[in-house]
C-alpha cells in the first residue's frame, strides 16, 4: 500500500506492545519500520526498465526477511532516534512494524512475494486498494490519540480496525466474484479463470475479469446492499503470432514481454490505440475500463539486445472523476 498506510500499521502494532515511558520512540521506530521493505524501489536500472517489477515486493517482503529487516532497522534506529532504548526494546519494536508491511501489501491486489526464495508467487488476497483513505485515516487518528494520551490501548484499538476492514474487503471481494459468476453464465461463458478488484481508494466498486475463449470481459460491479452492474468491454488476449508476427523470440524484446508476462499473471492483451503497446488487463482507472494504467512498449526498429519500454499512464480526466463517483454513489 502507500507509505502513509504501512507506516501508521507498522506504528500501530508497536504502539500496542509499548511500554508507557517510551511510547513515542516506539511509533516512531513501529513506523519507519513498517515503510522499510519499499526502499526496494531503489533496485533500479537505466537500461533495464523490468528490473524494478522483479525485485519490488520480494525479499524485503518476504517472510523470511523479516527478522533480518527488523534487525538492519534496530541497528540504525539505536544509533539516531532510539538511543535512549535498550537495542532489545529497539528490535522489538522494529519486529513488529516491519512484519505488518508484506503481510498488508498481500491484501492488495498488485501482489507480493511472501515465500520467497522458496517460491516466486505473487500472493495478492484483493481486499483492499492500494490507496484507500476509508482504512488509513482511523489508523492515524488511532496512533495520534494513543500518543497524545500515552496508551497502547489505542494500538489495540488501531490493529483490530486494520483487520475488521480488511475483513469486509475480504467480505466485499467474495461478493463481487459471486456476481461476477452469475454474469459470466447469463452470458453462456465458462470463464477459464476469473478475479475480481477493488477499485481505487475504496471497497464498495469492484473490477471483475474474466477470461473466456481466447477474450477478457471487464466489468465493474457496485457491491452494496444490491449489486448494481456497470458493463465494460471485451478484448482479445495476446497472441503473439496474431498481434506481433514481427517479435524475435529469441530477442531482448521477446524475453522482456515474458517477465512482463510472469508480472502481470498473463492478463495481458494489445492496446487498442497504439501498436505494439501491451496492456497489464488487471488495472485501469476506471474499473470497467480496458485502457490499463500500466504496459510494455514494444518497438519494430530495436535491435536483439535492446529492451522494452515500461510505460505509466495515470492520467485521470474530469469525466473518470465523475464516472467514478456516480459508480460510488449508485447512479
Amino acid at each position: 500500500m502507500d507509505p502513509v498506510s504501512q507506516g501508521v500499521l507498522g506504528a500501530s502494532a508497536s504502539l500496542s506492545v509499548s511500554r508507557r515511558e517510551h511510547l513515542v520512540l516506539a511509533v516512531l521506530c513501529g513506523w519507519l519500520a513498517g515503510m522499510a521493505p519499499d526502499l526496494d524501489s531503489f533496485i533500479r536500472s537505466d537500461t533495464d526498465p523490468l528490473l524494478y517489477l522483479e525485485y519490488h515486493r520480494q525479499f524485503t517482503h518476504a517472510l523470511v526477511f523479516i527478522p533480518v529487516g527488523a534487525l538492519i532497522c534496530a541497528v540504525v534506529f539505536q544509533f539516531t532516534i532510539a538511543r535512549r532504548l535498550e537495542f532489545k526494546l529497539t528490535y522489538i519494536y522494529c519486529l513488529v512494524g516491519y512484519a505488518t508491511h508484506g503481510l498488508l501489501d498481500s491484501c492488495t491486489t498488485y501482489g507480493t512475494q511472501l515465500f520467497w526464495p522458496f517460491s516466486n508467487t505473487r500472493v495478492a488476497w484483493h481486499a483492499v486498494s492500494i490507496i484507500d483513505p476509508i482504512f488509513t485515516i482511523p489508523l492515524l487518528l488511532f496512533v495520534s490519540l494513543g500518543a497524545i494520551l500515552k496508551s497502547h490501548r489505542w494500538g489495540y484499538i488501531a490493529v483490530i480496525w486494520a483487520c475488521l476492514y480488511l475483513l469486509l474487503g475480504l467480505i466485499q471481494g467474495k461478493r463481487a466474484e459471486h456476481f461476477a459468476v452469475q454474469l459470466a453464465a447469463s452470458r453462456e461463458h465458462n470463464p477459464v479463470r476469473l478475479e475480481t478488484k477493488p477499485s481505487f481508494a475504496n471497497i464498495l466498486v469492484w473490477k471483475t475479469i474474466y477470461e473466456f475463449e481466447g477474450r477478457y470481459y471487464v466489468d465493474a460491479v457496485r457491491v452494496g446492499t444490491q449489486m448494481q452492474l456497470y458493463p465494460g468491454k471485451s478484448v482479445r488476449k495476446l497472441e503473439l503470432s496474431r498481434d506481433l508476427p514481427w517479435l524475435d523470440l529469441n530477442s531482448q524484446q521477446a524475453k522482456d514481454l515474458e517477465r512482463f508476462r510472469w508480472f502481470s499473471n498473463d492478463y495481458l492483451a494489445l492496446s487498442e490505440n497504439k501498436n505494439n503497446f501491451i496492456v497489464d488487463m488487471r488495472y485501469s482507472i476506471l474499473p470497467n475500463q480496458v485502457t490499463g494504467l500500466w504496459g510494455i512498449q514494444l518497438q519494430t526498429y530495436k535491435t536483439a539486445s535492446e529492451h522494452v519500454e515500461f510505460v505509466w499512464d495515470r492520467r485521470i480526466t474530469d469525466t473518470d472523476k465523475q464516472m467514478l463517483l456516480k459508480m460510488l454513489t449508485g447512479k
